[in-house]
């Protein structure tokens, strides 16, 4: 099975990077969202070849606050957050707040999930490579949760993750892609909850999964939403 397959398979209504954050801009403005009146947050893999959705980003919302870790953890807490939304414009007597949470893979020509090509490298490379470490620890039996104090992010990501996994079962890397991206959104919600006052602030989350493949790298639209004067509105982007 090939790559375009895989896809239509695992990724029904992909969107190139550039459409989808086009698309939620223009979403984003029907409820009063703008590059004018907002900030933006990203939580994206810390990886070279994700950056160019943080560009995108940039250029349609201005300078994001940037809350990333390995494989896009939001790891930042409510000190990050706090700092986030406090460097809000206020605007009409209201904060708005835009939030991606976008952990990425690669597809190869072939269908085979975590391999990618980069620039200046002859053989193929792993992405996520912070998940394909996870994994393979899982396989070869040698799961280390212990903080490792030098390498604290991939510590912290294997102790979040394994929590979402039950007992004895591996995961694929596509599987283990889908429950890092709801694994970020439900920690970033939880600290949400304890710090944004909505009686003065909206926000919207946008989530997804950034996908490499041969020549173009996608955005798989996820589970997103706005939370305008209190209440919330689930939104579509494809």
């Amino acid at each position: 099975m090939g790559f375009e397959e895989v896809m239509k398979e695992n990724f029904p209504a992909i969107l190139t990077e550039v459409d989808y954050v086009h698309n939620t801009y223009n979403i984003l403005k029907q409820f009063g969202f703008t590059h004018q009146n907002c900030i933006a947050s990203v939580c994206v893999c810390r990886d070279e070849i994700s950056q160019s959705i943080r560009s995108y980003i940039k250029h349609t919302w201005g300078e994001a606050f940037n809350f990333s870790s390995l494989a896009g953890m939001f790891t930042a807490g409510k000190t990050g957050l706090k700092a986030a939304i406090h460097h809000a414009p206020r605007v009409d007597g209201r904060e708005r707040y835009v939030f991606y949470v976008i952990p990425h893979m690669a597809i190869d020509e072939d269908g085979k999930s975590g391999f990618c090509k980069r620039k200046g490298i002859k053989d193929y490379t792993s992405a996520c490579g912070a998940l394909c470490l996870f994994l393979d620890e899982l396989y070869t039996g040698k799961l280390v949760i212990k903080i490792d104090e030098e390498d604290i992010e991939e510590s912290l990501l294997k102790r979040r993750l394994i929590k979402e996994i039950s007992y004895g079962d591996i995961p694929s890397l596509l599987e283990l892609t889908k429950i890092t991206r709801k694994v970020i959104q439900e920690d970033l919600e939880s600290a949400i909850g304890k710090v944004v006052d909505t009686s003065r602030s909206d926000y919207t989350m946008l989530t997804g999964i950034q996908i490499h493949t041969p020549g173009t790298t996608y955005v798989w639209p996820a589970e997103s939403y706005v939370v305008k004067d209190g209440e919330k509105h689930d939104l579509t982007f494809t």
